[in-house]
């Protein structure tokens, strides 16, 4: 029906079409009754809606499998958090001991988790609400001078973190630096994609990420740092003394003044001549490569 106003032609003898006449106040709709003539629903009124969500703080949530058990796991997790389960995954947890630290499970059906963690979260059955790790300080594990850490110039992408996160863990890495400002926390999304390795890898978040490269060369640690556009590749830039492995974001690469502390920088060589690696890939080849010159 078109939307411009017709005038009444009655004077005029001529009688309108029923869907042009005005409105009267008989054509209201009556409570239980049946309107004739109904304002036209748009597409977008007629679609389910889906149930209203609170909104979910994920900084302070742990979901899945293995990033929870990982959680109950630690020690410094001891008298912290709500653990939410699943019938199922509550009778595992008592089962097999997997809550040693004393934390009580309260049971929830499924679509009750849904509702807690963020829309296409995949939970498990199992949700874990406790504040984020504090970290430790540098020294906690950079000393004495071994092996690899991983320093991560501001990278905010939780998942390629996570990522970083459990590669690190399996290659051996001592712990892993960031820039407290300029990090996600060890929650969310990361603690799924690093699959519980942010319980058991270290991390320590400093202020000044110079000044930390500054602090671990006195402590006998020598800092590569990756840019695509090195003349070293990786290969020759590494050796046998304890390793810092400096990566940047993939967008900027490792920033100016943190590039001048490294004592090398390398690039990865890619004979396929297509740089088709994130972060996260780069940095699993970087620690390989590293752990291999490490091992007497």
């Amino acid at each position: 029906m078109s939307q411009n106003r017709e005038r009444n032609d009655r004077k005029g003898g001529k009688k309108q079409p029923f869907s042009a006449r005005t409105s009267k106040a008989s054509d209201t709709p009556r409570p239980g009754g049946w309107n004739p003539n109904p304002p036209p629903k748009s597409f977008a009124d007629s679609r389910p809606r889906p149930p209203a969500r609170g909104k979910v703080d994920a900084d302070n949530l742990i979901w899945g499998r293995h990033p929870v058990l990982a959680a109950l796991a630690n020690p410094a997790r001891k008298g912290m958090g709500r653990l939410m389960a699943t019938p199922d995954r509550a009778a595992e947890i008592e089962r097999d001991g997997l809550a040693p630290h004393g934390h009580a499970v309260e049971v929830m059906e499924a679509q009750a988790l849904d509702r807690i963690v963020p829309v296409g979260a995949v939970h498990q059955g199992l949700v874990f609400k406790v504040a984020p790790l504090e970290g430790v300080g540098l020294e906690d594990f950079a000393e004495p001078a071994s092996g690899i850490i991983v320093m991560l110039d501001q990278l905010t992408d939780p998942q390629n973190v996570g990522a970083i996160f459990r590669s690190a863990l399996a290659f051996g890495a001592r712990g892993i630096v960031v820039q407290d400002r300029h990090s996600p926390a060890l929650a969310g999304a990361l603690a799924k994609a690093a699959a519980g390795a942010t319980e058991r890898l270290p991390c320590a978040r400093v202020t000044n990420l110079s000044r930390a490269l500054e602090r671990l060369a006195d402590l006998g640690w020598r800092a590569v740092g990756l840019d695509g556009a090195a003349e070293e590749t990786l290969d020759q830039a590494l050796d046998h003394q304890p390793t810092v492995l400096v990566m940047g974001s993939e967008g900027d690469g490792i920033r100016r003044l943190v590039a001048e502390h490294c004592d090398a920088l390398a690039q990865i060589p890619m004979p396929g001549g297509f740089e088709s690696l994130n972060v996260s890939n780069a940095a699993a080849v970087a620690l390989y490569e590293a752990a291999k010159k490490q091992t007497p």
